[in-house]
């Protein structure tokens, strides 16, 4: 995951610029969403349903579907002692995929009438008739249960629900916390929360509701050495879930960025680290992002039939190495896991109707298992669709998406000073840095936030100019040491891009603290 490459998600904003704390802001946005919720609420979505499966029926295809969703997002941004912006925004509109003669068609629109919705079916089916003509391989689908159900995700306090300025308070008392150290010159911290309300209806005889909230915190300090011109930064560590309001409340937001202030400042006097072979110990601030790039995209099925390879690449892991390959050490194990509490891809069912679920791909430390869907599902080994459809708005089209991926924790009750206790000489990292992958998700490096030098068994001093780089199967497989149950935290990007053109999506990746064994480390400031 990279800022630029994947943090895209798609906003409209409806305030920009610096706003002040008033009590007309809320005010105002929120009748601009109530008009909008006026719409939706007016819409009979089962009887447009009806209309697009019966016209997509009269149309000769073999299967189709429509989605019909409301999103609602909110991003409110500081730096220092000033609010830079506030923005909410929503849309609301309808798409239909059908199945003709093997053949996807997809159509959309923010029209969300009974003319509008005939009108898109019948442009679907018009697509898929015309692409048939050049499909070389036929699409089927594994079957999959009729269900009639609502969902929703696991939060408690519904963000949309809080007043703005609540929000705007509580980062500028963040602000003023990562500010109290001396040498600290610059915080900016931002709080993005989004909504998706998504009915699903289907030939399948399915009908389905959800209501999902996630949440995004985050925040950057810098220090700067006047003297020198050298500055350091530490981002936050907690980073988004999928939760509401009350994960501003009860994560330890303000000394975090206490801390974070102080870790800047350090970074600055810290020494230089000499390239060489270490034993790593990673937290699980910094590993989820080595997992996400070089676990859960290469384990994406189409990536690795080499459908999808424009964006980002595809994947060293052909259908050959299933059940074969020794992926990892024998220790670990890899679980895809779309009922995962608090995880930001939780779904209660994909968007084909298929339940969410948890599966191995990698179970003791061998390679055995995808990522499916239901037109994937006949290539893996099980024949069976994990539900991993997802479209990140009504105006795109559903297609293959990264559940969340977690490294499963020891039995035991190891820590991290049980790990660190083992290492002669080795590095502490935590939180995600810049990183770099090839294309087939083999060779890669990686840096951090922070990083500490082990000597002996315990942690000592600060280093910096930290990147290690391995290949994925070395690395996995040069593990030796995993945490318990306590030291387990869920990481994650709110903005994984992936296709052509673009989507979004959301998806955590939980683990234990984790030791491996003499991996190449790079000093990233070497000429």
């Amino acid at each position: 995951m990279s800022t630029s490459r994947r943090d895209f998600i798609k906003t409209a904003s409806v305030a920009a610029g610096t706003v002040a704390i008033s009590s007309a802001l809320p005010s105002w946005i929120s009748d601009v969403e109530m008009a909008e919720a006026a719409v939706a609420a007016a819409v009979d979505k089962n009887a447009l349903a009806d209309i697009a499966l019966s016209t997509a029926r009269k149309l000769g295809v073999t299967y189709a579907d429509i989605r019909i969703n409301r999103y609602r997002t909110e991003s409110i941004s500081t730096r220092e002692k000033q609010v830079q912006n506030v923005s909410r925004s929503q849309n609301f509109g309808f798409g239909v995929r059908v199945l003709f003669k093997g053949t996807w068609g997809f159509a959309s629109s923010r029209e969300v009438t009974p003319e509008e919705v005939r009108r898109i079916t019948r442009q679907a089916v018009d697509i898929a008739r015309a692409n048939s003509v050049y499909q070389r391989k036929r699409i089927t689908m594994v079957p999959a249960p009729k269900v009639a159900a609502t969902w929703k995700s696991g939060f408690e306090k519904d963000p949309f629900e809080v007043a703005i300025d609540d929000k705007i308070q509580f980062l500028l008392n963040l602000n003023e916390r990562a500010l109290k150290t001396n040498g600290v010159s610059f915080v900016n911290s931002s709080m993005g929360f989004v909504n998706e309300q998504k009915f699903y209806a289907s030939t399948d005889g399915s009908r389905i509701d959800q209501y999902i909230i996630r949440a995004n915190p985050n925040f950057n300090v810098t220090a700067v050495n006047r003297a020198n011109g050298d500055f350091q930064s530490r981002n936050s560590l907690g980073g988004p879930q999928g939760l509401g309001y009350e994960y501003m409340e009860k994560y330890p937001w303000m000394a975090e960025a206490e801390r974070a202030g102080e870790e800047a400042v350090a970074k600055l006097k810290a020494k230089p680290i000499e390239p060489g072979k270490y034993d790593l110990v990673l937290h699980p601030s910094h590993l989820w992002l080595t997992i996400h790039e070089s676990v859960g995209h290469p384990t994406e099925l189409d990536r690795s039939l080499w459908w999808e390879a424009d964006y980002a690449g595809t994947s060293f892991l052909t259908r050959d190495k299933i059940g074969k390959l020794q992926f990892a050490s024998k220790m670990v194990n890899f679980v895809a896991d779309r009922t995962q509490p608090g995880a930001l891809a939780t779904v209660g069912y994909d968007d084909e109707g298929v339940p969410g679920q948890r599966w191995h791909l990698v179970k003791n430390g061998l390679f055995v298992d995808w990522q499916t869907t239901r037109d994937l599902a006949l290539m893996s080994p099980r024949k069976k669709s994990y539900g991993c459809l997802h479209a990140d708005s009504w105006g795109s089209i559903s297609f293959p998406r990264m559940p969340n991926v977690s490294l499963q924790p020891s039995a035991g009750n190891t820590t991290m000073d049980d790990l660190v206790a083992g290492v002669e000489k080795g590095i502490l990292i935590y939180g995600d840095g810049s990183y770099s992958i090839d294309q087939q998700r083999y060779n890669f490096q990686f840096g951090g936030q922070t990083f500490w030098e082990i000597k002996n068994g315990k942690v000592g001093g600060m280093v910096r100019d930290v990147a290690y780089q391995s290949r994925t199967t070395d690395f996995w497989n040069s593990c030796d040491g995993l945490g318990g149950q306590a030291s387990y935290e869920i990481g994650g990007s709110f903005n994984d891009g992936k296709g052509e053109p673009g989507q979004s999506n959301a998806v955590s990746h939980g683990c234990p603290v984790a030791r491996f064994r003499q991996v190449n480390v790079l000093n990233t400031a070497a000429k």
